[in-house]
C-alpha cells in the first residue's frame, strides 16, 4: 500500500497548495499572507493526531503488552517531531505580517513547542537505553503522560486570552469561504495520506532492525 498512498497523498497536497496558493482569493483582512494556513493549518492538526496515535500505542504496550505498538511509537515519533517543528516554524512566519512578531508565548505556541518538546524527549528517552525492552515500557509511559498537553492545545484558545483567534472549522460549521476552505480540506487529506506511508516507511525500517536476527527476517533476507 506504501507507494499508492504516497502518490495519492502527494498528489492531494499539490492540488490543494496549487489551488490555494494560486487560485484561492486574497483575504480582505491579511492580504496573501494567509495563504501559509495552507500548510500551517495542517501540519497543526497532524502534529497532535499522531501523538493521538502514539498514546493509543502506548496504552496496548503497557495493558497487553504488544511489542508492534512500541515498534510503532518509535516509527511515528521522529515524523511527530518533524510535523510540530514544521507546525511551529510556519506559524512564526505567519506571525510576522500577522502580529507584527516571529513569536509570541501565546498559550497555543508555548503548549505546542511542549509538545515538540514532548516528542524529542521520547526519542532521546528511547535512545538512552541498551535495554530495548525498558526503553520501550519507559517511552510509553512518558507518551501516556505528555497526553495531558494535547487537551490544553486544543481549548488554550478557549481558556486564555491568546493571539490565536478561536477555531474557524468545527463540527457545527466553518468561518471560512468555501473558495478557501476547499484548498484548505484536500491539503489536510493530502498531507494525512503523505504522513500515514512515511510512517508505513518507518514503520518498515524500524520493525526489520528490531527484528534482524529473528528467523522470520533471516528467511527473506
Amino acid at each position: 500500500m506504501y507507494p499508492y498512498l504516497l502518490f495519492i497523498g502527494i498528489t492531494t497536497l499539490m492540488i490543494g497548495w496549487i489551488w490555494g496558493v494560486l487560485y484561492a482569493p486574497e483575504d480582505f483582512q491579511q492580504g496573501n499572507s494567509y495563504r501559509i494556513i495552507f500548510l500551517h493549518v495542517p501540519a497543526s492538526i497532524f502534529a497532535q493526531t499522531i501523538y493521538y496515535f502514539m498514546s493509543i500505542c502506548a496504552l496496548m504496550h503497557i495493558v497487553w503488552r504488544v511489542k508492534l505498538a512500541a515498534y510503532l511509537i518509535k516509527s511515528a515519533a521522529p515524523i511527530g517531531a518533524m510535523i510540530t517543528f514544521i507546525a511551529l516554524f510556519s506559524g512564526s512566519i505567519w506571525g510576522i505580517p500577522t502580529w507584527g512578531t516571529w513569536w509570541q508565548w501565546d498559550a497555543r505556541i508555548t503548549s505546542t513547542l511542549i509538545l515538540f518538546i514532548m516528542y524529542l524527549g521520547i526519542l532521546t528517552l528511547h535512545g538512552s537505553f541498551s535495554n530495548l525492552e525498558k526503553a520501550d515500557r519507559l517511552m510509553s509511559i512518558l507518551v501516556i503522560v505528555g497526553v495531558v498537553n494535547l487537551p490544553i492545545i486544543k481549548k488554550s484558545v478557549d481558556w486564555w486570552s491568546t493571539l490565536h483567534q478561536p477555531a474557524s472549522i468545527s463540527t457545527s460549521g466553518s468561518s471560512i469561504d468555501p473558495s478557501m476552505l476547499m484548498p484548505l480540506l484536500i491539503s489536510i487529506v493530502g498531507l494525512g495520506f503523505t504522513l500515514i506511508s512515511l510512517g508505513i516507511l518507518s514503520s518498515r525500517l524500524y520493525i526489520l532492525n528490531r527484528e534482524k536476527n529473528k528467523k522470520w527476517v533471516l528467511e527473506h533476507v
